[in-house]
């Protein structure tokens, strides 16, 4: 039987006998899609008697999200010596090409379910991740509604996904719903709630409440332009700026007026450059650069 088959096979299918020969294609290779648990054992060894049957019906009842390598150690010398297997039963399991976990000796039915869940595990959270990268390549293609349903089913699959919580969010803000961007945030889990990504939309939601009632650029301009001690009008041509979205603009009005006074209304003019960056990727130039220059005037 082939350990790739489809989770309509029958059961067992997800089980096999493997062998030197086939150890690397059918473990090592096979793991690059799949998880894959070996089972070293041997006729003779009574823990295997039982602890294999066990680990099978759990491995079968999974569907295909895992599979199972029953290696014999007595005929395969060579990989039990490789893998260093020392007593039977010995179990690892195997994802992406390598060992990521792994027993030794018997366990009782409740710790198996919990080992082959864990395994099956890996390989969800390597495909909802897949996912929520691809919502975002959806989302930064404007196919809003596109990411929001993709990032909606994720969060049906796993409802502690930070960035699949904050992606969803952002569609809805891209949808001018600021007010549901900001239900949804408000009600993750604690667990997630400081992720970069959750503080990101939170930054981004402020931001967005602050567009709204943006005066025009042009007239701010003129009146920072007629009285630059005006810190306020600085601050507002910074906000009207970024809603304009010259946002690398709005950071440098905001780091002059920084410079210029730094201390004004308790530090609020650097508040505004945190909330900026925060809303930011921690890669973007912008981020970057206003970073950098902000720090170099805080230690200068």
């Amino acid at each position: 039987m082939d350990l790739g088959q489809s989770t309509g096979a029958a059961p067992g299918a997800y089980v096999k006998d493997v062998y030197e020969a086939d150890f690397m294609a059918e473990v090592i290779e096979a793991s690059q899609e799949t998880p894959v648990i070996v089972d070293f054992w041997a006729p003779w060894c009574g823990p295997c008697k039982q602890l294999g049957p066990a680990l099978e019906a759990e491995v079968n009842a999974a569907g295909g999200a895992v599979k199972m390598a029953k290696v014999n150690v007595d005929e395969n010398q060579m990989i039990a010596g490789q893998m260093r297997v020392q007593s039977i039963p010995t179990v690892y399991a195997f994802f992406k090409g390598q060992p990521v976990d792994g027993f030794q000796g018997a366990l009782p039915p409740s710790q198996i379910k919990e080992f082959v869940a864990k395994v099956v595990a890996l390989n969800v959270d390597e495909s909802l991740s897949d996912a929520v990268a691809a919502a975002d390549e959806m989302f930064e293609a404007g196919e809003i509604e596109d990411a929001a349903q993709t990032y909606a089913a994720i969060l049906e699959e796993d409802d502690k996904l930070a960035g699949a919580y904050a992606g969803l969010a952002k569609c809805r803000l891209a949808k001018g719903e600021v007010e549901e961007a900001e239900a949804l945030i408000n009600g993750v889990a604690a667990e997630i709630s400081s992720d970069a990504a959750i503080e990101a939309v939170h930054a981004q939601i402020a931001l967005a409440k602050e567009a709204a009632n943006a005066g025009p650029v042009a007239e701010l301009a003129a009146k920072v332009e007629a009285d630059p001690s005006d810190m306020q009008a600085r601050l507002e041509l910074a906000v009207a700026q970024h809603a304009d979205g010259q946002i690398e603009a709005a950071v440098e009005t905001l780091l002059a007026a920084f410079k210029q006074d730094r201390d004004w209304n308790d530090g609020a003019i650097k508040e505004q450059l945190f909330k900026i960056f925060d809303s930011l990727k921690p890669n973007d130039p912008i981020a970057l650069a206003g970073r950098r220059k902000l720090s170099s005037m805080l230690f200068a």
